[in-house]
């Protein structure tokens, strides 16, 4: 069963990409939503009927180089099923939404067949991600981690008409490079230690590599902490956190529904991931986990800061999902993998859920994406209103502090995933926990408020912008609300359903063993018992963001204008992005357009067209007249010329010999 689910969307990407001119258009587009739907179907059967043991299903001898051997094989335990609902029922999602979504696209041409190509890169891309997800070893992982890449690249850029949707493609893929770099050296770096790059020997060699040093970069260095860091950056690149995440916001030039199939659940949760899937190796690297809980923290504030101030509703959402992939990274930092898996599998439904909305909006407003041009929407679209209502309750953590149903919070998916990472971060009881913590519930208010904005400018108020377009808005076809739907219901009862298995009582039964947790980490245990104020921080922050935006966008619209105009330098600051962009392109696009530019007029067309090719063009053309002359053409001037060759030689074997 596992076979098919991993295998499945390969062939249908091939049949759809490459056979849709004998097939026909709408056989395509069937076939590769039908078997998302089917292998989503298989993926939750698998995660209800997981056995205890870990189970690994060889499918063929992939490498074999002297100690380097690796089969292709599928590494089924409980972080692998929890990421294969995860990434199937998104991508199904997706799949259907997109029949919707993309028969209304006013970026093609009338005739051109383009709907085949964007499903075959979506199902290449769930392809590449099940592959990532269902790998036994670093080398399998490796591939789907650069496959994930390669399809964001496609599909970021799938409006290849668009300068901007190409140069956001090639940044995610520059970007990503960078963060991968990392994890090469870092799987190298495994390799060299322990001989195997099979995950079962890897963790089995944990306890001895964690008193060993080794030499990296003329240091002698802490294996394992050097490697954690290593993979860290990996996770970085791919997760989009501070200094590598660039890349996010730029790829929202992509559709829509791409959007939310890479950027909100799985691509970008590929390094959260893998983190936990190395959590035996991170449990003996404290130095490492507390980079990853610090990094975590800064970018879930840091992303949550730039949110406040945008205007495009996609790019107000990505740096949501920015933010959110902060808080997982936290959880993983302070050895609560099972929080942060257990964010990452709501955040999959409401952050879908607010992307896929936001489409739907898009679509009733002719493709205009500034909020500030909405307004009044919630009469016009009430179905995608009420779902994206459903998903701002979701993100903002409402729910019923102190009071449980079945041992789980009363609260919709994001209050009870991402309560149980602020009071883990409490709970670690470290510098980097509690710096984590305060960050955390700070970002929390600012989500708050981002968020309220959102609804608040699109649903609320007068409307704005184009009347005609205002006019026009109508709700979305029932193909691309049926979408909106599941993951409204997703976003509201995930958290209650699950909360029990991924981080209550019964998380070691869940588990089973899929996560490493060491013997002296009892941070979740502490965290069940965390002071009252702590529970109730997240609770205050969130009704402290929604009163403030309330205040700025319905009771006075105008005071975020005079505010921005009273903090001109703070708002351009945010509205910019903290200048992380431009500070990259002085140091970093410059400096490489002034060397490429150096190479190119000096190097090529001064030496090379100039002095070689002067050269070419001048002296050679001369010996060669010269040479054309001595070719007269009579015997006796090459008579004259071998005699005279012939008594140099002579002289100078006699001046020789005399020597």
């Amino acid at each position: 069963m596992t076979e098919i689910i991993l295998l499945a969307p390969l062939f249908a990407a091939a049949i759809a990409g490459f056979g849709h001119r004998i097939t026909g258009e709408k056989f395509a587009l069937g076939l590769t939503t039908g078997v998302l739907i089917v292998i989503c179907l298989l993926s939750w059967i698998v995660f209800f009927t997981l056995g205890e043991e870990v189970e690994r299903i060889t499918l063929f001898r992939w490498i074999d180089s002297g100690a380097l051997v690796a089969d292709w094989a599928i590494r089924l335990d409980r972080l692998t099923a929890v990421m294969l609902v995860v990434v199937t029922t998104v991508s199904a999602l997706v799949h259907l939404y997109s029949w919707g979504y993309m028969d209304d696209d006013p970026n093609w041409k009338e005739g051109e067949s383009y709907k085949p190509r964007f499903f075959a890169y979506l199902s290449f891309f769930t392809f590449a991600m099940l592959a990532l997800v269902t790998a036994d070893n670093l080398a399998q992982m490796f591939f789907g981690w650069e496959g994930v890449g390669l399809a964001s690249y496609l599909l970021i850029g799938f409006y290849y008409r668009k300068p901007s949707a190409n140069q956001a493609a090639i940044k995610a893929f520059i970007v990503n490079r960078v963060g991968d770099f990392g994890f090469a050296l870092g799987i190298f770096g495994l390799f060299y230690m322990t001989d195997s790059i099979e995950f079962s020997t890897v963790f089995a060699s944990a306890p001895e590599l964690a008193d060993k040093t080794m030499t990296f970069l003329s240091w002698e260095v802490p294996v394992l902490e050097t490697l954690g860091i290593l993979l860290f950056i990996g996770a970085m690149g791919k997760s989009a956190q501070f200094i590598l995440h660039t890349w996010l916001p730029d790829a929202m030039e992509g559709p829509t529904p791409v959007s939310a199939l890479i950027h909100a659940a799985t691509m970008v949760t590929a390094g959260v991931f893998l983190v936990c899937r190395m959590s035996p190796l991170y449990e003996h690297a404290p130095v490492a986990l507390g980079l990853v809980a610090v990094v975590g923290a800064f970018t879930a504030f840091f992303a949550a800061t730039i949110g406040l101030v945008q205007n495009d509703i996609k790019r107000v959402i990505a740096y949501s999902t920015c933010s959110q992939l902060g808080y997982m990274f936290a959880a993983a930092g302070v050895g609560v993998y099972q929080a942060a898996m257990f964010h990452l599998f709501t955040h999959a439904f409401f952050k879908a859920l607010l992307f896929l909305g936001a489409g739907s909006v898009i679509t009733a407003m002719h493709h205009e994406q500034d909020m500030r041009k909405y307004g009044g929407l919630r009469n016009k679209i009430p179905m995608t209103y009420w779902t994206m209502m459903i998903g701002t309750l979701a993100i903002t953590g409402v729910g019923i502090p102190l009071l449980t149903i079945f041992g789980a919070p009363i609260g919709l998916a994001g209050f009870v995933s991402k309560d149980a990472i602020i009071e883990s971060t409490f709970a670690a009881e470290t510098a980097t926990g509690e710096f984590a913590f305060v960050l955390l519930v700070v970002a929390a208010l600012m989500t708050s408020f981002y968020s309220w904005r959102l609804m608040f400018m699109t649903f609320f108020g007068e409307a704005r912008g184009d009347a005609h377009a205002h006019e026009h808005a109508h709700e979305s076809p029932s193909v691309m609300l049926i979408p909106l739907y599941v993951l409204a219901a997703g976003a509201a009862l995930a958290g209650i359903f699950f909360f029990g298995g991924f981080v209550g009582e019964g998380w070691e039964e869940f588990w089973r063993g899929s996560i490493f947790i060491g013997a002296e980490n009892e941070v979740l245990h502490h965290a069940h018992g965390v002071p009252l104020w702590v529970k109730l921080s997240p609770f205050v922050a969130m009704l402290l963001g929604l009163f403030i935006a309330w205040q700025f966008y319905i009771v006075n619209p105008d005071l975020p204008a005079r505010l921005a105009a009273n903090q001109r330098t703070l708002y351009l600051f945010l509205l910019n992005k903290w200048y992380v962009d431009e500070i990259y392109d002085a140091v970093f696009v410059r400096p490489a357009m002034w060397l490429g530019r150096l190479l190119w007029k000096r190097g090529d067309g001064g030496t090379i067209d100039g002095a070689l090719n002067g050269l070419a063009y001048g002296v050679i053309p001369f010996l060669t007249r010269l040479a054309v002359r001595a070719q007269s053409g009579y015997l006796f001037h090459y008579a004259f010329a071998m005699i005279i060759g012939l008594g140099i030689l002579i002289t100078w074997f006699v001046m020789g010999g005399a020597g």
